[in-house]
């Protein structure tokens, strides 16, 4: 009986699932992901998830930029 009032309390919706975690900057992304997406602006009215999806995707692109290494050549003997 709890079920079906549980059931019927959540609407039916199924619960989304995140992806499982990649890497340690996945994690530190999605930690601040969750932490500014209420105290995001939000000029355009979009829904939450789309302005998480922004600070993650911003804060992946900065993780990734930070650890990038420049090639790596070796010298040329003459």
């Amino acid at each position: 009986m709890s079920a079906t009032i549980v059931a019927a309390f959540l609407g039916g919706e199924p619960a989304r699932a995140e992806p499982p975690i990649r890497s340690p900057e996945d994690a530190a992304c999605r930690n601040e992901a969750r932490a500014k997406v209420f105290s995001a602006p939000n000029p355009n009215g979009l829904e939450l998830e789309d302005i998480g999806r922004q600070i993650y995707f911003a804060c992946m692109a900065r993780t990734t930029q930070a650890t990038a290494r420049p090639p790596n050549h070796p010298h040329r003997q003459r």
